[in-house]
Formats: C-alpha cells, structure tokens, sequence
C-alpha cells in the first residue's frame, strides 16, 4: 500500500505495511489534527463516521481503553511513532570553549599575552653599538632574556585553564540539566485508562489509540479529540497566540493539541498523534529545519551558565516556548529553542553579572591608565637621561636599539596591565554559582533560571500560598454541621437521618472530581493516600468515616452518566454537578466556600431531614455561631448543598438562575495544620528583613488564624487582613483601574489577601515591585501551584513553582521549583542566593588587594630602581595560581546562619562596600609598607647582599627571595581575613566545615615552599635559611594581627572611602541599549572604550559629569521609575518607543511640590547625603502615613518603565 508518508516520515516508511492494520494512517491522522472546530467535527463525522467509530477504527474502547498487551502497544509505536521529540543535540565541548572565550577581561588578557609573546622573540640588529649610549641588557632584562617568552607563554596558559573551567563548568551543568530532565520526563505521568482501569503512565508510554483523562492544569502531553468534557476550557495561546480560553466540547470543538493548557474542567480524549506527529512536534520539526539559517544568529558571550526569557507566553513567535509538554518542567530545550526564535526580546543579564562586569571594566580601566603612565614615565626618564643629560645624538643606526628600549618599556607596562586585570573574576563567579545550584538540589530547591539564585538573596517580599507551603496539604474532616447540630468530633452515621446521610454521600461522591481518589496506604499503619484534589479527598475521607463507600455510588453513576459539571475555578469558588433522577426531572450537587454557598441557599435540611427555609437572619446567625468559629480555629469552611428541578428543563448555560435556591445538607470544617517548621522559617525571614505575605483563597478567619499559627501576623502589630473584594475597592478608581497611589497605601501593612484571586495576586506582586515606597525597589518572590498563577509567577523577580502539588503551566513560569513544596526550602533559597553575593565579594576583597600592591610594586619598581622587585614569572604564580585557588576557596564557603541575621543588600548597593574597601586599602598599606622596606633597607636587616644592582646573569639573591616570600605569604593569610566582609573579629569562624578552603591553603603553602628551596632560576629563586622562613612567616602572620586593628577602625569615621561596583543606573541602560538586541553590560562597555579613545578629553569630561550626578545620591535615590516593568515586558511590547536621550533633570514639578504641602502623601524626606531621616522605618514594613517625602518627577515617559536589571 503506497502512501504520502513515505516522503514525510522516513522513520515510518518501514513499517508501512502495518497501517493497513488500522482503519487510518498517520498522514490522515495529522491532517485531520490541522483542523480546527467545525471544520474538524465535518471531517471526524463525514470521513470517519463519528469519534466512536474512529475509536473502533483505532482498536480502541472508549471507557475500557486500550487492552495494554505489549504486542499491541509495540505495533502502534512502530505505526503511529512514539511520543518523543528527540531533543537538539547539546553544544559541544569546543562551542562552550569559544563562548567562554568571549568573556571581556579574558580578551584583554589574551591580547597581552600575545603582544608580549611576538615582542619576547623580538632582537633587533646593532646591539654592540657603543654610540648608542648605555649597553641594552640591564640586569633583569639579562637575567630573564631567555625566559622572555615565558611572560606571554604563562598569561595564555592561565587563559587557557580558566577558559577550560568554566567551559567544563557550562558543559557539566548542561549534563546536569540534561539528566534532571529524563528525570523529570520519566516522573511526568499522565491518567490513562487502559483495560478499564485509570493508571498514571508516563507520556513518553503513551500512544494513539490511549483513552486519556484530562483535568485542570494538565498540559497536554500528545493531539487527541474530545470523548466527553465537562466544561472544559483550554489556553491554546501556546500555539495560536491567542490569549482567549477556548471551549471544548463534542458540539463546537472537540480538537485537543498537545502543549496546550487545560484552565478549566476535565473529561477523556482518544489520543490521535503523538510525538513528531503531533502539532509540538510538527512545529519543533520545522524549527530543527531552520536550524541551520539561525546559528549564525546565535547570541555571543552567553558564558554565564542559562540564559532566559521570562515572558515566553506574551509573545506571538511563543510558539517554541510553550509547548514544551514532554519537557516541560526543564529550562535546557527552551534555551535552544529561545536562540531559534529570532523575534524574542533577549534579556538583560542578571544584577550581579552586570555589577561585575561593569567592574572588571573600570579595573581594566585603570590598569590601562597605570600602564599607559609606567611607558610614559620610563619613555621620558630614557629619552631625558640620553639625549637632555648626556647630550647624545639621535644617530640613524642605533634606531633600532632605542626601538627595542621602548618595546621593553612596553613590556613593562604590558605587565602592570595584566597584573591589574583580575581574571579570577569570571571564574569566582562561575564557580560560585555551580557549587550554590549543586547544593540548592539537595536543599529541593530545582534552580531553573540561574540568575534566581542570586536575585533571591536580595528578595525583600515574599507572597506564598497557604495551602501546602504553609500547610501539610493533608486535609481532614474534623468537624461538621448536620441538621441543626454542630458536631466537634465526626458523628456515627447512626446520629444521622438515612435520608440526610444519603444526600451527604451523593453530595460527595458524584460532585467531586472522578480523579480525586483514596487509595490504601503505602506502608502498613500509614495514613492512606490521597489523590488528586486534597478538598475533595477530605470530603471523601469524611464519607469513609461514616461508614458509607463512595466507590459504589460512583459505579452506580459513571461520568458518562453526569448530565452537566460546573467544575470549580476562580471566579466559582464552588462546584455542581447535574444528574437525571430515575423518576425524571434533575438533581444538582454543590459544594464550594460556605459564605458563597449558604449567599445561594434558601432552605436547609433540619435535624428530621425536613427542609425548613432559610432567612438572612438564619444565616448571619449560623455564620456566626458556626462558620467564624470554625474558622478561627484555622479550618476551612465547605457548604454542602443540593436543588431538585423537577418542572421543565432549565438553560444550563444561565448560571446565575440555576446556582440559586440551593437547599443546605451540611456544613464541614476541613484542618489543614501547620507545617511544624514553618513558623521557625518565618521568624527567620522576619529577622532577614523580609516580609512574608499570605495570598489564599482560603475565608479571611481561616487566613487569620492560620496566619497567627504561622507567625506572619502577630499580636499588637499593626497590619492589614483583607479580603479580594475590599481589597479591590480600596485599591482601583471609579473606572475599575488599579491605581499605584493607593496601592502603595495598603501594600506595606498587608500581610493575609484573603479570598483572593489569581488575578489579585498578580495586581498585588505587581504593585509591590512597581511601588517607589521606600529607599529600595522590592525584589518580590512568589509561590504558586495552580494554572491561574502563571502570570504572578512570571511577574515576580522570582516564582516558586510546587514540585508536587504544582500544575505543570506553574511549572513552566517559574524559575526555581520547590522539590518538597515547603516554605522553609524558600528560606534555604534565600540563605544561597546571599552566600553567592557574600562569596563575590570575598573574593574581591582579597583579589583586589593582590592587584593593588603588585600594580604599585611593578609600578614604583619599574619607575625607581628600572627593575621590578617581582619578576615576571613570580608574578604570575601569585596572579595565576593565588586566583585560580583562592576562588575556588572563596566562592565554596557554605551558607552560615548568621547571613539571615541582616537585611537585604538591595539592587543599587555596590559590590564593595566601604567596609570592604577599608579593608583593602589597609592590608595594602601594610603590605606596601613591609615590601618597600624589605626592597630598599632588607638587606641591612636581614645582613645579606643587596640584590638591587645585582650584576649580569648573576644567581637569584636571597634578599630579593625573601621579597617574593614574604609577598605570597602575606597574601595567604590576608585570604583567611578575607573570609568575613563585614568587619567580623573572627575569622576563623567555621574554617573547617570549608575543606576545599582548607586544602587550598595548605597546598598553596606547601607550592610556595618547593617553588622557594626547588624553583631556582626559572622562578628567581634561591634557597632560604630557618631563620629567614621564620622571619617571612612572621610578618606574614602580621596580615592576621593587622586585619584586627583595621576592624578597629570604625568605617563611619572614614569618610573618604568611595563604594565600588555599583549597579547600572537607569539612564545609563536605556541610552546604551537604544539598537541593541540584548543588553550586555561587556558591549556597552567595550563600545564606550572605543569612543573614549576617539573623542579623548571631551568623552572623560562627561563621564566626570556622571560620576558627580551619580555622587549625589539625593538624586540617586529619590528618582525611582514609576512603573517599573521587567526589563523584558519593555522589550516585548514594540510600541514603548526609547524616544528621550537626555535623562531629565530630577527637580521638582508643580504636582510634586503640592505633595510636600499633603503631608498624607504616605513618603518620606531625603537628606542631602542620601541618608534616611531618623523617623525613617527601620522594619521594612508600613511607612508611616504621617511621614513626609520628596517624590520624583513622575514621567511617564518610557524610561522610567525600565528596571535595573531581571
């Protein structure tokens, strides 16, 4: 049998022959998935007589399933495909190695090393030439002339093995993310029926012809048509664009695509097209054949581990992201995807690469300036001393020698610049953030999006759910309220009225999801488990305690037989099932959110079964008397409830008309207690300056009393609990717009959204990190586990997805995934991302202060003597090795309590703070100190030959050994200082639970002693005597004694330091980003390096401007955007047009100056040095509404939609 698949699917063309086995062919099959609503249900009809007789043609039944023998299943894997889209083959070795070279400082670095290189090798012709004034080879130059190469040699070797870290870094990490993600697609399980019975089978098992159930927030894992639904609702925006939910139905549309999201309800689907033959793998394949074209539009220098989009679902080209349903909870294929897609806005990288970054650079700068100064200096005291003092002439043939005098002034200062250059950066970093992702695993914290490690050490709020994060999510029954009576334990079912105990198990049993299940325990003596949505298994479990078997009433009713389901969503809060009574007429359960149910009921069943009516006053008396103090005990209030229609038939689709006139059964208070370690969790991130709101859907007593369980509200605080509704009103204007002002009154006192929904949630996070309260903009983390949360999750700075209970749409958003859905994992996120942070910064310090004093020494060295106490090779033992080891020391240091015990660092603080620069600057001067002494009276002291004006080819001295000695050690124990950063006494404190810290001091301790007693000539050594060993220990160890005089000094009194390493100003990215597709601080900054050499004086004037604007922090901080949005919603919507190139002057306008005159305007002052005034709030928490501000000019311009960094 020939057939058009033999062209479009070779996989398929050898199996041709079993298609005849089935009534269709995979061709058919696909053809009729490109079909959409009415035009598919013509095709399904006219071609195939409807989905029951496609069903039969697929050898499928459509309640049994599939018989799930092997052979079977085998043939229409080999038919129809298997459901797997074979992923894109990972970068290799070599491409990571090239984009690790993209790395800015590295560049540099290389080109050092290879113009050191080529001029090492460079002898110019008329040495020997007397008239040409001194001979050429001075002592050091002599001494090191056949070792010249090396210099250049050894800078790219250090390029080489960092360049191979972090290659073997980002290859292992893609390894690692590669395996997370078989993991993850083999625990990614779907409900399929399969000889009758419902069994959860991984989607890489499923194949065409399987009867599969669908519920809210599943994504569909392969193409299918609708069996049965039950008002069911799909987001097809994934593959449309388009943003509407689409209905699904057997009458309208009954096509199912894969990778889309179930919103709402639940029914069966035959699944018809999996794999590359369904709509996803239709699409990916099409991308793999593009493939080819976009690599050249690959982006460059993505060297830091993942890069992200946040916005996947906002853009029209969304089509790669989203439908992702094998894979979908993984970051790895997106990425690839992402590079494909040629329209998506790319994104900014993240706070901490930009600061680091922008601070390479600015070293870079100034090592640059010190080398340019070095040449100058020696080029004039050479030219001055021959041709001003010796009054030589400038004869043609000794051009060549002056030449090569200048080429080794050039050296000279080649090496200044490359000493300056910290290239341990990249690497610190590097290695920091892999350790912190290896260990985040263990702590179940699934770390999707790198940069979410970091940001999260500087969240300032965190909204999360109650319902499993706070919560146990294990629901039970524990009390109830049935015919007037208001039970605290469960009743026997003899209390009960076999007509009421009836309507209670009908009530429960047929209006619950089909999928919510009890199933016995695990292990013997255990709780059993419960499946599916937690409320109802409660209710079912509540059914089992009163002796009755839900199980039966369900096979006396299968969902087939359910005449209409309003499942449960949002805007509901509640649930109802219609089924067809035996005696004709209908019968409609409900069960949802007491208060919203008993506003429908006007009757209720009495102690007889009778039904009695039901006023107002009857039902502000039973929530009084029965529903607050259920709540207040911290359970969750479920109205039961039923209506009989028994006339004609109603408009189903009129729901206001038929959810009314209820008639109450019963009324049951569910507990969901407390995780025992959350309460402690909180308190801790009380104590870390972070503010933890609750945002539940949950009554408002519920939210309270759980709340206070929790500790996030506590008695005597004053905070706010309200209510969506109120929460609504108090915060929109007259047309229903959310307006920032009023926001920014209720934000920082809320602490429970009661109530709520997902949309609130949205307008909550979204409010929060627009607001311009408060010296910082708030950094927001959110957690989530439904489908609605999808939008609040992307919003935020970081969204916690649920590992368990979570939605794979929630999922998808997020950017870190809670393995264990516990808040205290959310705490463990936060004590990692400061530890990332906190290690930067010690590296920095201790880098920064190698760089300072080898820069001077070379530099002074150079100048003074001509002759640098360091030599080239020594030098690059301390550069190389000390960095190398010293991040890997520094960058593992575990997380320690004590980093939950401040506040926040913020976006805009600066990497060295001025602590950390005293620090610097102190071990500096008593490093300089010591070496200069030892350079200039050593030799006195110590009483051995100077090695100052050593003679040619003389033997390495001691006394410069000594120098060299005394240097690396002073470096090795200014290391251990550098393990604290703000001002710690000791710092010893936890040193050994570091045992890479450990191990690289004693190995770099015992490299310097071989090097010393075994280096010899290549590294300018000569063997040292005890007493000498002793003498350089000691002033080494000087370094710890002298760190704690520095922590002495008290950093305020010091007002001269200047921070360092700040982040990137607003204007600064929108001037710098206008035409460019992704915002890459190295790029801005090289392209203003170019412009710096063209425009000289005029371009440094500028830059001296922004220096004294950015200095005057009034500015600074009173200028905060009003509405910031991430840096990618900008990008994404193309009609925000970068249209200002001037930032505007921060003065005040009219509207503002009328706020000073309002003092309710909820702000505060600003003094003139940036700091807070006195009534500034210390807490983070409500600012006091009596507090004046100055408020910044509140431009709508575009700019100030732009944010500093993700």
């Amino acid at each position: 049998m020939t057939n058009p698949t033999e062209h479009a699917l070779p996989a398929n063309s050898m199996v041709e022959s079993h298609e005849g086995d089935f009534g269709c062919t995979v061709m058919e099959l696909r053809k009729l998935m490109e079909l959409r609503s009415s035009d598919g249900i013509d095709q399904i009809n006219v071609h195939y007589g409807g989905v029951t007789n496609l069903c039969s043609r697929l050898k499928t039944d459509p309640v049994e399933g599939l018989s799930g023998n092997p052979t079977d299943l085998e043939k229409r894997k080999q038919v129809f495909g298997q459901n797997f889209i074979p992923p894109k083959k990972p970068k290799t070795f070599l491409e990571l190695v090239w984009e690790a070279l993209q790395d800015v400082t590295l560049i540099i670095l290389e080109i050092a090393a290879i113009i050191s290189l080529v001029l090492s090798f460079y002898r110019p012709p008329g040495e020997e030439n007397e008239q040409c004034g001194l001979p050429v080879s001075s002592p050091e130059d002599e001494g090191e002339a056949e070792a010249g190469w090396i210099e250049g040699a050894a800078i790219l070797f250090s390029v080489i093995i960092v360049v191979l870290v972090t290659a073997f870094n980002d290859w292992s990490k893609e390894k690692q993310f590669r395996g997370l993600q078989n993991r993850i697609e083999k625990e990614q399980k779907f409900s399929v029926i399969r000889n009758g019975h419902i069994i959860q089978l991984p989607v890489a098992e499923i194949v065409v012809g399987d009867i599969a159930q669908i519920k809210y927030g599943d994504l569909l894992p392969a193409d299918g048509i609708l069996i049965q639904g039950n008002d069911l609702k799909i987001d097809e925006s994934s593959l449309t664009g388009e943003s509407d939910h689409v209905k699904k139905s057997l009458e309208r549309d009954p096509m199912l695509l894969s990778g889309t999201h179930v919103m709402e309800g639940s029914g069966r689907m035959v699944v018809t097209a999996v794999g590359i033959n369904s709509q996803t793998g239709i699409i990916f394949t099409l991308l793999g054949a593009s493939e080819g074209e976009e690599e050249e539009k690959k982006k460059k220098g993505k060297k830091q581990g993942v890069p992200e989009n946040r916005n996947k679902a906002k853009t029209q080209d969304g089509v790669a992201l989203e439908i992702q349903p094998l894979n979908s909870q993984e970051g790895i294929d997106n990425e690839e995807k992402e590079k494909k897609v040629t329209k998506l806005p790319k994104k900014e990288k993240s706070v901490l690469q930009g600061k680091l970054t922008r601070l390479a650079v600015q070293i870079g700068k100034a090592g640059l300036l010190m080398s340019a100064i070095t040449v100058l200096i020696l080029i004039l005291y050479f030219v001055i001393e021959n041709f001003v003092i010796h009054r030589r002439p400038w004869l043609a043939e000794c051009t060549p020698i002056y030449i090569q005098y200048f080429v080794k002034f050039f050296i000279i200062g080649i090496t200044v610049l490359v000493v300056a250059v910290p290239e341990g950066l990249p690497l610190a970093v590097t290695i920091s953030l892999a350790y912190s992702v290896k260990k985040m695993m263990k702590d179940n914290n699934l770390v999707r999006h790198l940069d979410a490690c970091e940001t999260m050490g500087n969240a300032t709020a965190i909204c999360s759910d109650k319902t499993g994060t706070l919560t146990m999510n294990r629901m039970t029954v524990v009390q109830a309220y049935i015919g007037d009576t208001h039970y605290h334990q469960i009743p026997s079912p003899d209390a009960l009225v076999p007509k009421v105990l009836d309507l209670i198990v009908n009530g429960i049993s047929i209006n619950s999801a089909y999928t919510s299940k009890i199933l016995p325990p695990e292990k013997e003596g255990g709780l059993p488990r419960q499946v599916g949505n937690k409320t109802e298994c409660a209710l079912l479990g509540f059914v089992t305690d009163l002796k009755q078997d839900y199980h039966a009433v369900r096979n006396e009713v299968p969902e087939e037989k359910l005449y209409k389901v309003y499942t449960f969503n949002s805007v509901r809060k509640s649930m109802s099932t219609v089924i067809e009574k035996p005696s004709g007429g209908y019968r409609m359960y409900s069960k949802g959110a007491s208060e919203i149910i008993l506003r429908k009921c006007n009757r209720i069943l009495d102690k007889k079964g009778e039904v009695m009516p039901f006023k107002n006053k009857d039902r502000d008396e039973m929530v009084r008397t029965v529903i607050e103090p259920m709540a207040s005990e911290g359970l969750r209030t479920i109205c039961i409830a039923y209506r009989d229609f028994n006339d004609t038939e109603p408009t189903w689709d009129n729901e206001n008309e038929i959810l009314t006139e209820l008639t109450c059964i019963a009324v049951v208070g569910i507990e969901d207690p407390v995780r025992p370690e959350v309460p402690e969790a909180i308190a801790k991130c009380k104590r870390a300056g972070i503010t933890v709101r609750m945002v539940t859907g949950d009554n408002i007593n519920t939210a309270r009393a759980i709340a206070t369980k929790c500790g996030i509200v506590t008695p005597g605080d004053d905070f706010l609990c309200l209510e969506g509704k109120e929460f609504n009103r108090l915060i929109r204007n007259e047309k229903g717009e959310v307006e920032q002002e009023k926001l920014d009154k209720i934000w920082p006192k809320l602490r429970v959204l009661a109530r709520s929904s997902p949309t609130d949630k949205h307008t909550l996070v979204k409010g929060i990190i627009d607001s311009t309260v408060g010296e910082q903009r708030q950094v927001v983390a959110v957690t989530g586990d439904g489908t609605n949360d999808g939008p609040a999750l992307k919003k935020a700075d970081v969204g916690f997805a649920m590992g368990i209970a979570g939605t794979d749409v929630a999922k998808e958003a997020s950017d870190i995934i809670l393995t264990d859905d516990n808040f205290t994992s959310i705490v463990k996120a936060v004590m990692w991302g400061r530890n990332v942070y906190d290690s930067i910064s010690k590296f920095l310090q201790f880098q920064l202060t190698v760089n300072v004093v080898a820069v001077i020494v070379a530099f002074t060295g150079a100048c003074i003597t001509q002759d640098s106490p360091l030599k080239a090779v020594q030098m690059l033992w301390v550069n190389l090795i000390m960095d190398t080891f010293a991040s890997l020391a520094l960058a593992t240091e575990p997380p320690t309590e004590s980093l939950l015990k401040r506040r926040p660092y913020g976006r805009n603080k600066p990497l060295i703070s001025r602590t950390m620069m005293k620090n610097i600057l102190g071990h500096a001067v008593y490093q300089l100190t010591v070496i200069f002494f030892l350079v200039f009276a050593g030799e006195r002291f110590f009483d051995i030959d100077s090695g100052r004006k050593a003679p040619l080819h003389s033997p390495p001295s001691q006394h410069y050994t000594i120098i060299f000695n005394t240097f690396v050690l002073m470096q090795l124990f200014n290391e251990i200082n550098s393990r604290k950063i703000h001002g710690e006494r000791n710092v010893f404190a936890g040193i050994f639970r570091n045992l890479i810290f450990c191990s690289v001091v004693l190995g770099t301790f015992i490299s310097q002693i071989l090097i010393v007693e075994f280096g010899g000539k290549p590294f300018s050594c000569t063997k040292l005597t005890l007493s000498q060993w002793f003498w350089c220990l000691f002033i080494g160890i000087g370094e710890l004694l002298w760190g704690q005089i520095i922590s002495t000094i008290p950093t305020q009194s010091l007002k001269f330091l200047k921070e360092a390493g700040h982040g990137t100003t607003k204007e600064e990215i929108t001037k710098d980003a206008e035409g460019l597709d992704e915002i890459d601080h190295a790029e801005m900054e090289l392209r203003r390096g170019q412009i710096l050499w063209f425009r000289g004086l005029n371009r440094i004037q500028t830059q001296i401007k922004v220096v004294k604007a950015f200095h005057s922090s009034l500015h600074e901080s009173i200028q905060k955007p009003k509405n910031q949005n991430s840096i990618h919603n900008f990008m994404t919507h193309p009609e925000f047009a970068i249209d200002e190139e001037v930032p505007r002057t921060p003065l005040l306008d009219e509207h503002e100056e009328e706020n000073l005159d309002n003092p309710t305007s909820g702000t505060r002052a600003l003094l003139l040095d940036g700091e807070v005034t006195p009534y500034a709030n210390k807490n983070n928490n409500a600012v006091d509404c009596s507090q004046v501000q100055i408020v910044a000019s509140h431009s709508d311009s575009p700019l100030h939609s732009l944010e500093t960094s993700v």
